[in-house]
């Protein structure tokens, strides 16, 4: 396991054991996660696609009680992996971890409650999986601007921008938000 900038978001790389025939991996341990401190429990497993090359999905999370940890990883490409603190009481309010995770360098971010989180495809055809800690609901799905200056997010966005969903063009900015975590 490995630290970032902000301590509660963590990089995990998961051994990969391979030999002529491929690879083998145990990418999730409950029993190592125990071990680690990190009590989590995963009940959702959810897989994205993006065709294209600078397809940016967030800065998402979820309010309680549907408020969810989430564990990244990434099957197929690269992504640019981001998770803002929006906690208005943690010293490290609206500051961000970038990290890239590819298929081949096999690391994943523990992204945990209290945070957005996005990521932007760096190249074509990437799938993303990521397990989270409560189920999803519609009703307490928020978000916040991708682009809000405040968070100085060094995207890197194709010419004219990324491709976004309608929903992740009208989030508020981190100033405008209402339902941040405290």
């Amino acid at each position: 396991m490995e630290e970032t900038a902000i301590p509660a978001v963590k990089i995990i790389t998961p051994t990969k054991h391979g030999d002529k025939r491929g690879y083998f991996s145990e990418v999730y341990s409950q029993a190592a996660f125990d071990k680690a401190g990190l009590l989590l429990t995963f009940v959702q497993d959810n897989h994205s696609y993006s065709a294209a090359k600078g397809v940016l999905r967030g800065l998402h999370f979820q309010t309680p009680p549907f408020a969810q940890d989430k564990l990244v990883r990434v099957a197929r490409g690269r992504i640019l992996d981001v998770a803002v603190d929006i906690r208005r009481s943690s010293p490290t309010f609206g500051q961000h971890v970038a990290v890239e995770l590819s298929a081949e360098n096999w690391r994943q971010l523990l992204v945990p409650i209290g945070f957005a989180h996005a990521f932007i495809t760096l190249e074509r055809d990437v799938e993303v999986l990521y397990k989270t800690t409560a189920p999803y609901s519609a009703a307490h799905d928020r978000g916040v601007a991708w682009d809000d200056p405040a968070f100085a997010i060094d995207w890197p966005a194709p010419p004219g921008g990324p491709i976004l969903s309608d929903k992740d063009r009208k989030w508020p900015r981190l100033k405008d938000a209402p339902d941040l975590f405290e």
